[in-house]
């Protein structure tokens, strides 16, 4: 089972209403994606810990709908 990248981008921002999302199907196929969230809400926090944040935000669809996605978070500028 596949999952939209508009599916995606929705449970983020639910988590994190002021991230910028850019989401990249990098197959084609809704499976395998890169994502990049910058949001203040990681501001001071270590990347391991922003990115829980962003599975998290995923409702444990991570190795069931979505198979792969990867990350780069980050504060803005």
């Amino acid at each position: 089972m596949a999952m939209p990248a508009s599916e995606i981008e929705k449970l983020i921002k639910a988590a994190l209403p002021d991230a910028q999302i850019t989401i990249e199907d990098l197959a084609g196929d809704n499976d395998h994606f890169a994502a990049t969230v910058i949001s203040e809400a990681f501001r001071g926090m270590p990347r391991v810990r922003q990115h829980q944040l962003v599975y998290a935000a995923l409702q444990g669809r991570m190795g069931g709908e979505l198979h792969a996605l990867a990350l780069q978070t980050s504060a803005p500028e």
